[in-house]
């Protein structure tokens, strides 16, 4: 199928063509959304054998993860990106537009397109994933468009419409993702130039870094963003701050892990949502490594992320290692904030995803 050109009217990537709400964003999620089909405690199967997995779920995946955990903690979070008009697309479409707090009114709908399919086999400490992901248009944002306080990229998408934003005044967060050539070219950290925070994984950090040390890689990545953020799974986060010279690390908190998908996801998005909080970078990180360790107790990405409810209640079992007082004021006022489900346009209620557990 020959997509039309990006952002033209009718075509898959132009925005709604009602008007741009005028009120300011939090956060801006861009990328693909996923349907993530997990199939829990099961391992890859033989050739010409079969499994049979203990638990099952579909959930939004992909940069649908991010957008549902910050709005779950609180932010006015915006998710710009495709869905097909294909069974897939569609149930997941109607369980994002459930989410409360999450404003789906940017997602291009792409007739004839399928949304990108991910069917991960997990366990408690790991996942194998079965994916498939046709070519879409690139996004976009209108130049008009309503001030944004930050928003989440991958490296290899920064755009000119992100750099107008930069320009504007918004954070730009960035991740990267695994380079499937195996070159790891520091050429690719180039486009660092156009983002504050970089929030990479041990393993890519070091790849591209070429060092041998989450701190050491964090550091080397100093060199090219104002903050570097080198999520590390169960061994917690290390940060530095090429401004302050700080270098940062957290340790993750221990929970009875399910299912570690989507944990990196999730730890973006918390980190993100504490943007405009006047915190020190020890706090920032330590409530993204709870958030984020927070939802390995369940299956799914999007659909296992946190609350603040299910953080306070962490706080006040497990009270956190420094910080007590700022972490428990935020969870404590975040969670006496009421959340209604959304009502779906031309359409009855549908459960929220908490319910689809």
């Amino acid at each position: 199928m020959q997509p039309a050109e990006p952002g033209s009217p009718g075509s898959p990537g132009a925005l709604p063509a009602s008007p741009v709400p005028a009120e300011p964003i939090d956060l801006l999620f861009t990328g693909s959304v996923f349907c993530d089909v997990v199939f829990a405690d099961v391992e890859l199967p033989e050739p010409g054998t079969e499994v049979y997995a203990r638990g099952f779920v579909v959930s939004p995946g992909g940069v649908a993860n991010r957008a549902v955990a910050a709005a779950r903690l609180g932010a006015h979070t915006v998710l710009r990106a495709h869905l097909g008009d294909d069974p897939m697309g569609t149930v997941i479409g109607t369980m994002l537009a459930a989410e409360p707090g999450l404003d789906t009114r940017f997602l291009a709908h792409h007739p004839g397109w399928q949304t990108p399919v991910s069917v991960a086999l997990t366990n408690a400490h790991d996942r194998s994933f079965i994916t498939y992901e046709e070519p879409a248009p690139l996004l976009t944002w209108p130049s008009d468009g309503p001030s944004v306080g930050a928003l989440n990229v991958y490296l290899r998408g920064v755009a000119d419409w992100t750099r107008a934003l930069r320009r504007r005044g918004s954070l730009v967060f960035a991740g990267v993702g695994w380079d499937r050539t195996g070159e790891w070219s520091v050429d690719t950290l180039a486009a660092l130039a156009d983002v504050d925070v970089f929030i990479p994984n041990d393993v890519e950090a070091m790849n591209y870094t070429r060092t041998d040390d989450p701190a050491a890689a964090a550091r080397a990545l100093g060199e090219y963003v104002p903050l570097a953020v080198v999520t590390k799974g169960p061994q917690g986060v290390v940060a530095y701050d090429s401004g302050t010279g700080e270098l940062c690390e957290i340790d993750t908190i221990a929970v009875e892990a399910v299912d570690p998908t989507g944990a990196g996801d999730v730890f973006t998005a918390a980190f993100m949502s504490t943007y405009a909080l006047n915190w020190p970078l020890a706090a920032r990180l330590r409530l993204a490594t709870t958030c984020a360790s927070l939802s390995v107790r369940s299956l799914g990405g999007a659909i296992s992320a946190p609350r603040p409810a299910d953080v306070l209640h962490h706080f006040r079992t497990t009270p956190p290692a420094g910080d007590r007082d700022l972490l428990l004021d935020w969870a404590q006022a975040r969670s006496a904030v009421p959340t209604v489900p959304a009502e779906i346009p031309g359409g009855p209620r549908t459960p929220t995803l908490e319910t689809t557990r």
